[in-house]
């Protein structure tokens, strides 16, 4: 036989049946504070949201994350963040970061195998090196 009121979901019976076992007193201060976390909720969505507002207005560059008051790791870091090297739009590569590990450069050329031919080596014509030996 149907009464014509909607159902209680579980949860919401489950959640009565907790609470009817408390003194009233209790039951009050557990509404209470679920309110209270309810609506401070509300005001700390509201304050991040008009802090992003603001920084959008005066041209601070926020990250996309912020504006649901997320970020990553390095967004966290302060004072102990790396440096800026890089210019502004230019992201380094991973070799930026080599310091003394990094490949020399080199001068001129590369070495090749002639190089190391020393007394085996054909003689050098009165041109401008290996170049004067091709055109014969």
């Amino acid at each position: 036989m149907s009464t014509g009121l909607p159902q209680a979901s579980v949860k919401s019976q489950i959640f009565e049946s907790l609470l009817g076992f408390l003194p009233d007193w209790v039951q009050i201060t557990v509404l209470a504070l679920i309110v209270l976390a309810v609506v401070a909720s509300w005001v700390v969505k509201i304050k991040r949201k008009i802090a992003y507002r603001r920084a959008l207005r005066n041209g601070q560059p926020v990250h996309a994350a912020a504006r649901y008051g997320q970020g990553r790791g390095a967004d966290h870091l302060g004072q102990y963040a790396p440096q800026q090297q890089t210019r502004p739009g230019q992201q380094g590569s991973g070799a930026d970061h080599l310091g003394a590990y990094a490949p020399q450069v080199q001068q001129a050329r590369q070495p090749s195998g002639a190089d190391f031919l020393g007394a085996y080596a054909p003689p050098q014509r009165q041109g401008e090196g290996p170049s004067a030996n091709a055109s014969a």
